[in-house]
């Protein structure tokens, strides 16, 4: 197929472009490149690649395409609640209209990153299937569940949306996010010795490898059409479930000599969810994940190690989505709206979203 990956260049589309190229895909990338200079390891391999705002994508630039794969976006809650209103400009308005412009240029399927947070503060120990209530609690998370609602009425017999909802993502990537709540305490254990926990460590979450949610979006790229028509999948595994303070425990687990500390005033998360993944496992048999938890903890603190993070790198911006988007504005190059001020740099021919 000839496909179309928004935010190619970002945490999740460096693994899956390459992984689709591979798989004989001719594969166009579409990104801003505001985290280019994130690289961890090698760099990215090159393809070629559309430098475009999300917001200002039309049906022209979507023509020939077989398939939009959308995972450009605010990629996490502390960038969303910057600006609630820019959010919803670009995660949910820019994101309708992408999906009605692959519409009117004639791309078949349309697959959308959507987003476990959609489920927010659950209201019970239940494990969530795709058919539970959705309660998020940040405009992250409202803006996935706006998304789906809107996009899912333009399902026909020609346009074809798919809804993937990632559970929380975890591993190494060429665009390494440290942000990320395994990668996260990985890093604390390994530079400072302490597992540093932020709540009290009793809310769940669903994890999923990097790697695994690139699966996904291959596995219902190609899937029969009347598995996945409109449909919408939670994505990783009902085993990978976890307390925060479980977490904690494989990453000390994992560095010799470190310790679990629970950060002063650590009180419990608004957001604890449990969710269930039979339905991917039964209706896209093609998705078969690779990774859990333990073994990624041991991939993530292998790679630190091996690639010598530094405790500057770590803390700084060069990890972290919104350590970078404010670099990038004090710098200037970065509006308040989140549009870029200049051109993105010639050399990054791959971007990450927005």
């Amino acid at each position: 197929m000839r496909v179309l990956i928004t935010g190619h260049d970002g945490y999740i589309g460096t693994i899956l472009t390459p992984m689709l190229v591979e798989a004989g895909h001719d594969v166009v990338g579409l990104d801003t490149l505001l985290y280019a200079d994130g690289t961890f390891g090698p760099q990215p391999p090159r393809i070629e690649a559309i430098h475009k705002d999300l917001r200002d994508v039309g049906p022209d630039d979507l023509d020939g395409f077989d398939a939009v794969l959308h995972l450009a976006a605010i990629s996490n809650d502390p960038v969303g609640d910057l600006d609630p209103e820019v959010t919803y400009e670009i995660n949910h308005r820019a994101s309708v209209r992408l999906a009605q412009a692959a519409k009117a240029a004639g791309v078949s399927r349309f697959v959308f990153s959507s987003s476990c947070s959609l489920y927010g503060a659950a209201s019970s120990d239940d494990v969530l299937t795709e058919q539970a209530a959705f309660n998020p609690v940040t405009p992250y998370g409202r803006s996935k569940v706006l998304v789906e609602q809107d996009v899912t009425g333009l399902a026909d017999t020609d346009f074809s949306p798919i809804f993937l909802r990632n559970a929380t993502a975890y591993g190494v990537s060429p665009r390494l996010r440290t942000d990320l709540v395994v990668n996260n305490l990985a890093g604390h254990a390994l530079i400072e010795g302490n597992v540093l926990i932020k709540s009290d460590g009793t809310p769940w979450r669903p994890l999923v490898h990097v790697e695994d949610i690139a699966r996904a979006f291959a596995a219902v790229l190609n899937a029969p059409r009347d598995a996945v028509h409109n449909e919408a999948f939670n994505v990783g595994q009902t085993s990978e479930n976890y307390q925060i303070r479980e977490i904690g425990d494989m990453v000390a687990e994992a560095v010799p000599g470190s310790r679990i500390v629970y950060a002063e005033g650590a009180g419990p998360d608004t957001r604890s969810y449990r969710v269930d993944f039979s339905k991917i496992a039964e209706r896209v048999p093609q998705f078969q994940p690779a990774w859990t938890v333990p073994k990624g903890v041991r991939q993530v603190v292998e790679a630190y190690t091996t690639q010598r993070l530094t405790a500057e790198q770590f803390g700084g911006p060069r990890y972290s989505r919104i350590g970078t988007i404010k670099r990038l504005q004090r710098e200037g190059t970065l509006g308040s709206d989140l549009r870029r001020l200049e051109a993105p740099v010639a050399q990054a021919s791959q971007g990450t979203g927005l």
